[in-house]
């Protein structure tokens, strides 16, 4: 396992405040209370979604594995709770400024949603790239979206001088104790339909999840775990809880781009700190497989940050103490980025290949490759037939090819068969 601060490997190293666990500590800024208070206010507005058992992930850590699937949610995410919460707290005179939010796309959602049903004129900053679903859905709840930049901080901070320039109030998607306390409902439900948990696995974007549900659960099943997960490509958190307050880092490509923050906020790091066992990190690799896993063998449609806890028990099986539950946190995703995720995590899971085979150009020897493939039982999905590239020579042409194949040990069957028939293979 991936050490995540200077550790023993194979260890998740500790955060200060941590190891700060014995010392005198502050009052929380959220306790147990204050998140079942929350629940309350929004027992008639969030959905109690279902906890599924996983007999796939099971297999991964030796004992009973949970998914707590907030990918059905209302909005399709568990924004909507702390968005409730947060909105439905404002007096009337605030609600009558209206409210401002920044997103890529699911606290955008909830906001919208709970805005509307509190009769509030809701304003959401968006980054340009956020997924065209997200936008389309956040102005059908009737939100005014405005995209702007091209990350949630730049989205932020529009938000920001939208708010102090209008007067709206702004609506923080992680950084708020009453958008905390909300998000911790899902802790609450989680003690409530599995008592016996001993590990809870929650994706990590702001924090603001993983912060609520940390309260909860550590607040009534103290023997539990608490661990967050961020993408590797985007994860501010391990260096954050290990200085012991908000670290930004520079943030890359990742397809979860409902966990891609690249500064958590100082509420979230001091709970975090306090109350969880450390955050890990996924590889984009995993990413894709985690929401191959939910979509095959758990029936359930997933947005890539949404699979990250699932992605950590495929990368990191070893640190998850069963029974454990995993947060599904979202499942809004954009369809044309469903068929890329989905190719990727066939390809990482060894059951799709797709390569580059030079021929001689000549009839016959495009069918005597196909025969080849058929023989070993490798099924062509689509074969593209190329004759002008500049270093092939003139009695040669190349063919590429998309093959769906049984797993990673056929796949190497394959490549190790069309070798050894004198086939020269280009991948990449």
């Amino acid at each position: 396992m991936r050490n995540l601060a200077g550790g023993v490997p194979g260890e998740i190293a500790a955060p200060a405040a941590a190891r700060l666990h014995h010392m005198a500590t502050p009052t929380p800024a959220v306790s147990l209370a204050d998140v079942q208070a929350a629940r309350e206010e929004i027992r008639d507005q969030a959905r109690l979604t279902p906890l599924l058992e996983s007999a796939a992930l099971a297999e991964l850590v030796g004992g009973p594995v949970y998914l707590k699937c907030e990918n059905l949610q209302r909005t399709g995410s568990f924004k909507v709770r702390g968005a409730f919460v947060r909105i439905g707290r404002l007096s009337a005179a605030e609600r009558a400024r209206g409210v401002v939010a920044a997103s890529a796309g699911n606290h955008a959602q909830g906001v919208a949603l709970a805005a509307a049903t509190h009769d509030a004129k809701a304003t959401v900053v968006m980054p340009s790239s956020a997924p065209l679903p997200k936008v389309a859905a956040t102005r059908s709840y009737g939100a005014e979206v405005i995209l702007h930049g091209s990350t949630v901080e730049d989205a932020l901070a529009k938000a920001k001088e939208l708010a102090e320039s209008t007067g709206a109030i702004f609506i923080h998607p992680f950084e708020h104790p009453h958008v905390i306390a909300g998000q911790g409902s899902v802790g609450l439900e989680i003690v409530e339909q599995c008592p016996q948990a001993r590990t809870v696995v929650v994706p990590v974007g702001g924090g603001g999840l993983a912060s609520g549900v940390a309260v909860a659960v550590r607040g009534l099943l103290p023997q539990a775990k608490v661990i967050g997960v961020q993408a590797e490509a985007i994860a501010p958190f391990p260096a954050s809880l290990a200085a012991g307050h908000p670290v930004q880092v520079k943030p890359a490509p990742t397809m979860a781009d409902g966990i891609a923050v690249a500064r958590p906020g100082e509420l979230t790091v001091s709970l975090l700190g306090a109350l969880a066992e450390g955050v890990l990190t996924v590889t984009e690799e995993n990413l894709s497989r985690g929401l191959l896993l939910c979509l095959e063998r758990a029936k359930q449609l997933v947005e890539p940050a949404g699979a990250a806890g699932v992605a950590a028990l495929l990368e990191h099986p070893a640190a998850f103490r069963p029974p454990v539950v995993v947060v599904l946190s979202g499942g809004n995703i954009d369809p044309l980025l469903l068929s890329k995720v989905l190719r990727h995590g066939l390809a990482a899971a060894g059951r799709y290949l797709a390569f580059g085979c030079r021929l001689p150009d000549r009839p016959g020897a495009l069918a005597t490759l196909l025969a080849e493939l058929a023989g070993l039982g490798a099924n062509v999905l689509d074969v593209v037939h190329e004759r002008g590239a500049a270093d092939l020579r003139v009695d040669e042409a190349e063919v590429l090819l998309h093959v769906e194949t049984r797993g990673a040990a056929h796949c190497d069957t394959v490549i190790s068969e069309l070798r050894k028939s004198g086939y020269t293979l280009r991948f990449g």
